[in-house]
């Protein structure tokens, strides 16, 4: 086991350029108590050596593995098979921690302690690089939640940071890998976790973030045909495992213009909701054609 509580991992692929940003933010925490490890998932771009580099000046403890590209969910599942912390947090690579975050962590985990068995972590706030709320709050007087529950039902927007508690990340299945797909959908692992585990709610800006031209967050329509195969997993889940029906009836819409692109005509067959596939099938078809009409040019 290591000797820190808590390991920050950060997946990156070609991004030397923004990679010191995560870097300077570890340097800046008040508490040291934390490893870095970084995946860098197949970079041409010099990241092995930027990172070596750190590793050399030995300020905070780090460390490197390097693999072929798979892509962020391949990536993630190697920083979980190599994390043996009782937490664990993602740090992107473009983004930061504020400079109290693992502090604030730590602290609020330790104060919770007749808590851990029955969460999967800490659930705490997002925010842009000015310090303003990313998103909306939790809803007030909550100090526990699921994932799920907040968002389908008490409408919680925006991103949240995930704050992991090691062995439950490990306990549900990894993201799937496709060699062809080099994208996956990052809710994939929650939508497990949501089954079993609620969260302890910290609502406190630890984390912020400022969107890449070249991240995923920007790009989700080319995504959606660039991973086919993990998109159609993905959408039979959230089909069974999302709790209102307007939500699961959303996910079927995504599956049949999915099934379209795929030339999969057994969609319906194949789907775990049919019934509610075959309502979706005229909306699915439109959405199909918006997202071929938004990445024409791609």
């Amino acid at each position: 086991m290591s000797k820190f509580p808590i390991t920050v991992f950060t997946p990156t692929y070609n991004r030397a350029y923004c990679l010191g940003r995560a870097y300077y933010s570890l340097l800046r925490q008040s508490c040291r108590k934390f490893e870095w490890l970084v995946v860098d998932d197949g970079s041409t771009d010099g990241t092995r050596e930027l990172v070596n580099k750190w590793r050399e000046e030995r300020k905070i403890p780090i460390r490197y593995i390097y693999q072929e590209n798979q892509g962020m969910h391949g990536a993630h599942n190697t920083a979980f098979r190599n994390i043996d912390t009782e937490l664990s947090i993602c740090l992107d690579s473009d983004d930061m921690l504020t400079d109290d975050c693992i502090e604030k962590v730590l602290t609020f985990w330790e104060c919770h302690s007749d808590s851990h068995d029955r969460v999967a972590g800490i659930m705490a706030l997002d925010g842009h690089m000015d310090g303003s709320l990313l998103g909306s709050s939790f809803p007030s007087g909550l100090s526990e939640a699921v994932d799920g529950w907040l968002r389908e039902v008490k409408k919680m927007k925006g991103d949240k940071k995930l704050i992991y508690r090691t062995e439950v990340a490990k306990s549900v299945p990894e993201y799937p890998v496709f060699p062809d797909e080099k994208y996956g959908s990052m809710a994939f692992k929650s939508l497990y976790i949501n089954q079993k585990y609620g969260w302890l709610l910290m609502p406190e800006i630890i984390y912020l973030v400022e969107y890449q031209n070249d991240g995923s967050s920007r790009n989700m329509y080319k995504q959606y045909r660039r991973a086919l195969k993990g998109w159609d997993l993905m959408r039979k889940l959230e089909m069974q495992f999302c709790l209102l029906w307007k939500t699961r009836f959303t996910k079927a819409i995504h599956y049949v213009s999915n099934s379209i692109f795929l030339h999969k005509w057994s969609f319906i067959q194949d789907s775990p909701k049919k019934l509610l596939t075959v309502l979706a099938i005229p909306f699915g078809i439109m959405l199909n054609l918006l997202i071929r009409l938004k990445t024409r040019h791609s």
